[in-house]
């Protein structure tokens, strides 16, 4: 969805999902070592978490902004046009390109 979009030339890094506890998904099942790993090598000036607006959607954002607290990289997030309950895959391109313009720092 992000790609479709054409909003920006970034890098990814895909969490494989969600986290859910009531799912029985952890930190330990997603990909998200990884991606504080990454950022704490140094080199991301900007971490932008697309996931989706739902209620796993927002607790791995808050997740990750707590792991990431004190490192040196600027953390936003999509902006909140992205309707509440709404999937990234079924959103149009214009949508998300809107939400990418209007991100804030968190």
């Amino acid at each position: 969805a992000l790609e479709r979009a054409g909003a920006m030339n970034a890098a990814y890094h895909v969490l494989g999902g969600t986290l859910s506890p009531l799912d029985g998904i952890g930190p330990e099942d997603l990909n998200i070592r990884g991606l504080i790993d990454r950022v704490a090598k140094g080199g991301v000036r900007e971490l932008i978490i697309a996931v989706n607006a739902t209620v796993e959607g927002q607790t791995t954002a808050h997740y990750i902004t707590d792991q990431l607290e004190g490192m040196a990289v600027r953390l936003t997030r999509l902006a909140h046009g992205v309707p509440v309950g709404g999937e990234l895959d079924y959103l149009d391109e214009g949508t998300l390109a809107a939400a990418l313009r209007a991100r804030t720092v968190i």
